[in-house]
């Protein structure tokens, strides 16, 4: 099999089939110098249209967040969305104005203050200064932030200033595409938590239904979960809802696509009508946000500007492969030129990860996988070894993208582009978690190319070639 880095000029055909472009794709090892440039949404019932006397409509309040950030010390060195990335306060343009900049102000409860600080958090950060109170308040919000800006503690903060400990019954739902994240929150729930005594349980597929039965009768304050696995709890009415007060939707870009919306539908339909409705992502297509208009109530909108997403602290390049035959050698290659403390390696499908997994560990790399096809106490063991630093590369695929949380992720390597832009961010996101520096790189085909601009111009970013020195920003 040929690898790019053998054929430095191999990018012409590049050149020759696509448009000129300001782009530059070429080969990074110092072992070769490149001398070639190239250039419909579902139908959900209006909440409006019920007829409780608190659904009076008014007009959106929108805040825009630009995502333009600046480097700050993380706040903990633990795991947890200790406040990294914080965005400019000269660019956010806003037409909410309370901003409260500080936990202290927020008039939380002792415990779950003392929770806070325990936990390693200093300050706010910006999503936080601005969702926080409106969601204590009983507000529907939707909020947008790029990772690593703390989004989960947002609503996992407000939910348990929300909840009434005396009360043994669910209060707060809050659902995530896939069970490592769900699994993920429950940590940081309970963590937060940990003075108040909450009781949070984890209601996800692939787990014992026994168990399942058995936590939801001792009655948890809050319910993490997947959506068929809550749903299925729910319709054999061991999951009590007659008590929820809040309904959050973590990657809420991903719950209301439409692999989730049906169920989501389904959910919603069995929660009290006065439940407050929170949603959280890091992308908020418009689709999306015209699905949120049948189901949320005047809800306040923190939005990052499309034009401004990005991912700062995240150096973006790629190298030019022209043949998808020529991505295994190259990626051989870049093994041998830098020293990965912890990688994350995306492939577009399930077979694809276990090819590549396979053909690693026959040229004897250590790598692991984890796709939606596993088993979950193998995917448990696979998530284990990776977070206690055991094992440092894992292949993935792209739902999966959104459970990884890794603290000391440095390297993302695409080796598929994704199949959507909005993915992208979900993806490089892993790696420069919390203010700390990442490195992205993409494998771009001929067939890429277009891919890879639609991204740069949806991001308003610019995907840089691989330089010589790679080894030393990661």
């Amino acid at each position: 099999m040929k690898s790019y880095l053998d054929t430095p000029s191999s990018p012409s055909t590049l050149l020759n089939q696509q448009q000129e472009s300001s782009s530059h794709l070429s080969c990074c090892c110092s072992r070769y110098q490149p001398n070639t440039s190239l250039a419909q949404s579902p139908t959900y019932p209006s909440r409006t249209q019920c007829n409780c006397t608190n659904r009076h409509l008014h007009p959106f309040i929108t805040i825009s967040l630009c995502s333009t950030t600046k480097e700050v010390p993380p706040a903990a060195t633990g795991s947890g969305e200790a406040s990294g990335l914080q965005i400019d306060e000269a660019l956010i343009e806003s037409n909410w104005d309370t901003v409260t900049d500080n936990f202290d102000n927020m008039e939380l409860k002792p415990e779950l203050l003392r929770g806070i600080y325990a936990y390693g958090f200093e300050r706010p950060s910006a999503i936080q200064e601005r969702a926080i109170m409106p969601i204590i308040t009983g507000r529907d919000v939707i909020a947008q932030a790029q990772s690593g800006t703390g989004k989960t503690a947002t609503f996992t903060i407000s939910i348990l200033q929300r909840i009434d400990m005396a009360l043994r019954e669910p209060q707060a739902l809050i659902l995530a595409p896939t069970r490592e994240l769900a699994q993920q929150i429950q940590k940081v729930v309970i963590a937060l938590g940990d003075y108040m005594n909450v009781d949070c349980h984890a209601c996800v597929g692939g787990t014992s239904i026994k168990e399942d039965i058995a936590k939801l009768q001792a009655g948890p304050h809050v319910i993490v979960g997947t959506p068929g696995r809550v749903f299925d709890m729910i319709n054999r009415r061991f999951l009590k809802t007659d008590h929820i007060k809040v309904f959050a939707l973590d990657e809420a870009d991903e719950m209301l696509s439409k692999g989730f919306a049906e169920n989501m539908y389904d959910i919603f339909q069995l929660l009290p009508a006065e439940t407050q409705v929170v949603l959280l992502s890091a992308t908020m297509p418009n689709d999306v946000l015209e699905v949120t208009k049948k189901f949320m109530r005047d809800p306040i909108r923190i939005l990052v500007k499309k034009e401004e997403l990005t991912l700062e602290g995240i150096r973006q390049f790629y190298i030019a492969v022209e043949k998808e035959d020529w991505k295994l050698d190259t990626l051989c290659d870049l093994y041998e030129t830098v020293t990965i403390t912890q990688a994350v390696i995306f492939c577009s499908t399930r077979r694809k990860v276990d090819w590549l997994t396979e053909k690693l560990h026959s040229r004897e790399f250590t790598v692991s996988a984890m796709h939606g096809d596993m088993e979950m106490q193998a995917r448990e063991v696979v998530m284990k070894e990776f977070r206690s630093g055991s094992s440092r590369v894992l292949i993935a695929t792209d739902l999966l993208a959104r459970g990884i949380d890794v603290q000391q992720v440095s390297l993302v390597i695409n080796y598929d582009l994704p199949s959507s832009k909005e993915n992208y961010v979900h993806r490089i996101g892993r790696g420069g978690r919390f203010g700390r520096k990442g490195v992205a790189i993409n494998f771009v085909t001929t067939e890429d190319v277009k891919m890879l601009r639609e991204i740069e111009q949806f991001y308003n970013t610019e995907i840089s070639e691989m330089p010589l020195n790679v080894a030393d920003l990661i």
